[in-house]
């Protein structure tokens, strides 16, 4: 299975953290409209990304809810019908959540910026140090370190969960 390290902050000024990602990425960044349904999973999270009508990715991953680098393993397989596997998957195992976001990606040597503006909830980064298969989970977080520490994000700003749980959050406070 794949790993990365991952760590995701509130971000205040979406215009200002653009520009420093800008000026540390390895090129423009792609923009991407990311439509994800996370199901029921007892072993970790489950989501299907819709990206266009005949495209999208099956996701299964588990990582930790915790501030700061975590690792993360994933795996990914493609799809070329997500509508009909959302269905399938709905009926199966049933919805957990639904995410919506443009997500804007820059690429760092092995690390992937998110820049996401997350429908309901704002805006947000995460970056993805993608981990060779002999790299130790230790280097990825070195590298995590430093770029937190080269965009100025400060520890409050560190985020211990998932977007759809966030949302999940939000509905509860709006039902109170």
């Amino acid at each position: 299975m794949a790993r990365n390290i991952e760590i995701k902050a509130k971000v205040d000024d979406f215009s200002a953290l653009y520009e420093k990602l800008a000026l540390i990425s390895d090129g423009l960044p792609d923009i991407i409209d990311q439509d994800d349904t996370f199901f029921i999973c007892p072993h970790g999270r489950l989501k299907l990304r819709t990206l266009a009508a005949d495209r999208g990715e099956l996701i299964f991953y588990q990582r930790p809810d915790q501030a700061g680098p975590k690792t993360s393993f994933y795996q990914l397989s493609e799809t070329h019908d997500p509508d009909s596997l959302r269905e399938t998957l709905t009926l199966a195992y049933g919805a957990a959540g639904r995410v919506i976001k443009q997500r804007t990606l820059f690429m760092a040597g092995q690390t992937r910026l998110h820049l996401d503006r997350v429908k309901g909830l704002g805006d947000y980064l995460e970056f993805e140090v993608v981990l060779a298969e002999n790299e130790t989970p230790e280097k990825g977080i070195a590298i995590a370190e430093d770029l937190l520490e080269r965009l100025g994000i400060d520890r409050q700003e560190l985020v211990d969960q998932a977007y759809v749980d966030l949302l999940r959050q939000k509905g509860k406070h709006h039902e109170d």
